[in-house]
This record gives structure tokens, sequence and C-alpha cells, in this order.
């Protein structure tokens, strides 16, 4: 388990097999590291449903050796009617996180895949759609088991979900959650990633696809319309960076957090921690990321919206001044509750040293709930993450970004090593991301054994419930380390070992030689697949 396999000709990594193997089977064809991701993603999009979709948004950091990386913004915005009025005559003081209300933002995943496939193109890219979603039709039409979290996810949230339209004739078996290890088949996702496949990409904003999802919407009761597919666009941005001693750092820029990573992990390289996984390097961490969530909190939304650069907190005597409020043996208050997130991120290296670090997501276990049974696909449900408070700074506006807790991680090290990681988690992402990051970087742990270590987080949960205040920690780090933290502040709550609430990671490390490293998480249902 804790042995990083290695190759040199391309290597993936994925929380589902399937979709490891999608992406490999790409590379084997002569694929770049971005059509390899999209297949992975077509993949996920199939046997991951309750995380990821068409119906999702996703973002991308893409490097080519010796030129700066690219990030690719794949988020919807508000549609042109949806206003804080609206959901005031609804009767509605906060956005519902279910149903057709919920479903108010564009899907941007897809367009992201096209500006993906554009960079790819000038790689030399050339395998056509329908061989990048070949398994994924496969498997939607001839049908997949069912993972253990689609199944448990299903079951948590059944009382709300069945209520969804289209969500019990598409997901549910007699309107109970399938089984662990029974067969689902998905005919209409397949007959959808055909028509696309066929189409091109732009069909789903702009053509047959489209004019069918905006249908299905507006027949279920969202307020999105053709309209507000047709406007959508992916970007392509400058991703945020950081210099650090150990290296360059990238992340993705707002609406993203991708700004609390980085600054988390500028504010921890200033403490000096000596070594992993004892108290100065968890208290460390998570007294840094609690500064990191303030700023986050207090700026980060749709760029346009936004009255300084993001860039300005990662200058380095801002982070000096910030470094020194931190006390090195007592907890500081905590930031906001946490946030959710069901999320996929994935990473692909090809045997030119070209990465992805890919994310994408439905926001809550199978988002909105909302499923197009003649598209086969369930639609997110980010816009309820804006807020009806028109003080508030992720203030619901037509038209607007919403804030995204989606930030992918990369970086190019001094020693000529490149690193792409990330994982699910909601408001946690900064947390888990720093944890892995600095056990490789700065502690010189390998992959596997970064991703496989106990973990831990400020408290989350699951599809709704109310977070505790605190951090969590597996059981499987030492009681005396708990106690320590116990001792200076922390309210720690102790979870069990390998769960889901602290992530579904991953990671893939190209040294300067050629060898690939990669890591999968158990705590997922993933593999590395690399040849």
């Amino acid at each position: 388990m804790l042995h990083s396999p290695m190759a040199r000709r391309g290597m993936v990594t994925s929380p589902h097999h399937l979709a490891s193997q999608a992406g490999l089977a790409v590379l084997r064809d002569g694929g770049t590291a971005i059509e390899a991701a999209i297949a992975a993603a077509a993949m996920l999009g199939v046997v991951y449903p309750h995380m990821t979709g068409l119906g999702g948004d996703a973002f991308w950091l893409i490097a080519e050796p010796g030129k700066p990386p690219v990030s690719i913004d794949g988020s919807g915005a508000a549609g042109a009617k949806v206003d804080q009025e609206f959901y005031r005559k609804a009767g509605h003081k906060r956005i519902p996180t279910r149903g057709p209300l919920a479903a108010a933002t564009v899907a941007g995943a897809v367009s992201s895949w096209q500006l993906a496939l554009d960079v790819s193109g000038h790689w030399g890219g050339r395998l056509p759609l329908r061989r990048l979603f070949e398994d994924a039709v496969f498997a939607a039409r001839e049908g997949f088991a069912v993972s253990r979290h689609q199944s448990a996810a299903t079951l948590r949230n059944l009382a709300e979900l069945r209520r969804q339209p289209g969500f019990a004739e598409t997901f549910l078996a007699k309107r109970k959650a399938p089984a662990a290890g029974s067969v689902l088949r998905l005919p209409a996702l397949a007959d959808t990633l055909e028509r696309l496949a066929n189409a091109g990409l732009d069909d789903f904003y702009r053509g047959e696809v489209a004019r069918a999802v905006a249908a299905g919407l507006q027949a279920a009761g969202s307020p999105l319309r053709a309209e507000d597919m047709a406007r959508h666009r992916g970007m392509r941005r400058r991703p945020l960076s950081l210099s650090l001693p150990c290296g360059h750092l990238f992340n993705t820029a707002p609406p993203t957090q991708g700004l609390a990573s980085l600054i988390l992990l500028g504010l921890y390289q200033r403490l000096g921690v000596a070594e992993a996984d004892g108290f100065d390097h968890i208290h460390g961490l998570v007294e840094a990321a609690k500064l990191a969530y303030r700023i986050r909190d207090a700026h980060v939304t749709d760029p346009s919206r936004m009255s300084i650069h993001a860039t300005t907190y990662l200058e380095d005597g801002i982070l000096d001044r910030m470094a020194w409020e931190i006390d090195k043996a007592k907890a500081s208050p905590l930031p906001g509750a946490a946030g959710e997130g069901d999320t996929v991120w994935l990473g692909v290296i090809d045997g030119q040293g070209r990465a992805v670090s890919f994310i994408q997501s439905l926001y809550h276990a199978f988002g909105s709930g909302v499923t197009l049974p003649g598209i086969g696909l369930v639609w997110h449900s980010r816009a309820s993450s804006f807020s009806l408070d028109p003080l508030h700074r992720n203030s619901l506006e037509p038209r607007r970004r919403p804030f995204h807790t989606l930030s992918p991680g990369l970086a190019r090290l001094k020693d000529g090593r490149t690193m792409v990681y990330g994982t699910m988690g909601g408001d946690a992402q900064p947390l888990i991301q720093a944890g892995i990051f600095t056990r490789v970087a700065l502690y010189g742990q390998g992959l596997q054994q970064a991703v496989s270590a106990p973990r831990w987080c400020l408290a989350r949960a699951l599809d709704g419930a109310a977070a505790p205040s605190g951090i969590q920690l597996e059981n499987r780090f030492d009681a005396g380390v708990i106690q320590r933290l116990t001792a200076v502040g922390h309210n720690v709550q102790v979870v069990g070992e390998w769960d889901s609430l602290l992530g579904h990671a991953g990671a893939l490390m190209r040294r300067a030689d050629g060898v690939i490293e990669g890591a999968a998480d158990p705590r997922a249902d993933g593999v590395v697949a690399a040849f």
C-alpha cells in the first residue's frame, strides 16, 4: 500500500479504477495527457455519478515542460433570470441545496473539456471524441458495478433524492438505493456522449443537446433557459503561483479557493517545522489554514466582483506579517462553518512530461438531484453556494459566477520534479492538499505513503449535516499527538481510519529523468494505471 508505482511512458490516477484504466488506454493509443484526462473524466461521470458528470463544473491546471502552466475555468454562471427576488418570491431565505431551484447555474465542465482539447491540439493531439468517450459509452450502455461510495451516498440522501425529477428512474432500483456491486445502466447518458462525440462538445451549449437540456430543466422547474446555456463560455486564466524554497507552486485563480491553498503553504513554510505528522506539523497547517480561510472568506468570489487582486496576498511581506500571527503553542478561533463538496480529482502525466491536474464536481452528492432522463445526466447544485444577503461577498446576481471550493494543485520543484495533486473535500481541500504536499516536498515521503498516511482537516460533514466545530483526525494518529492538540485548545474529533470525510486524494510526480511516480487513495475506489 505504501509503495508508489513507477513508469516512464504515462500514468493516470483517479478515484475509480475504470476511469484510470480508460485514461491509460488513451495514452496507449498515442493520446496526450489532456485526451487521457477527458477519457477518465467521461468515465467518472458514468461510474461515479454521485460525485461528477456532464452536469457539473470543472477546473484544470495544465503544464508542458519548459512553458508556463495554463489554467482553465469551467465554471457556470447564474442564469439571466436568477436573482434574489426570484427566491424571495418562492419563499426562500436560502437557496435550496436540492431540487430545481438549486439547478440555477450553467454546468461548465464540458466547455472546459473543449478548451483543454484546444491546448492538446497544439501538442499534436488528434484522437477523436468517439475514441475518448469509447469506454464511458460502453460502461453506460452495458452496465457497471455500483461502487460502495455511490451506494452509500444514495442511501444517505435517499429521502431527498427520490423526490427530485427524474432521479428515481435513473439511479434507483425499485425506488431503493442500488446495492454496492449491483449493475446499473445509464443508456440515455451513453446516447448523449455519442451525440457529443459526433456533433462536437459545443452541442452541449448551442446545439441539440443544449435544447434538450434547457427543455428538461425548465420542465423540472429550474430557472435556467436555453439562452443561459448559449451564452456560456469556458475561460483560460493565468494560474496563481507562489515561490517557496522547495519550488514553484500553482493553483487556480478566483472564483476558486486556490488562493487559500497557496497562502496556507506560504505561511506554513515560514514556521520552520522540522518533521512530518507530529504536533507541530498538524497544528502549524491548521493554524495557517485558519488565516488563509480568513482571507478567502473576505475576498474570493467571481473575479469581476473582487476589489483586490488575488496576488496581493501572495507577496512575501504580507505572508511574513501573517505568519507572525500564528501561535505555535495555542489554537486560534475557528473560521466559519466548513462547506461541503462531492468532487473528483484526477491526474495524468504522459511520456512527454505534459501534466494535468483536473477537478470536476456536482457540489453536493448527486448535485441538485434534478435528473434529465432523456439525457441521462444529473444537474449540479453549485447555485446553492450563493448567498441571498446582498452584502455578502458571494451574493447572488444574474450571470454571476459562484465561489468554488474546487482547486487542483501543481508544483515544479527545484530538483526538477513536477507534481500534480488534489482531493475532493469542499472547504477542506487546501488543508488536505497541504498535508500531502508537505509530506512529499518538505519531508521526503513517497507519494503513496503521503496519500495513505493518517489525515486531518478542519471539521466537516457530509450531505448537509451540521459540521462539528474543531478539527477531525483519523484514529491512526498517536494518542500523544491528539492529547497535545487538545491541550493547546483544539476541539479534536477522532474519526475512523480511511474515513471519506477526509477526502479522496491523489498525486503524480515526474522526475527529471522521466520516471513517473503515482498514488491513489485507499479511501476511494481508484488505482494508479501506468505503462
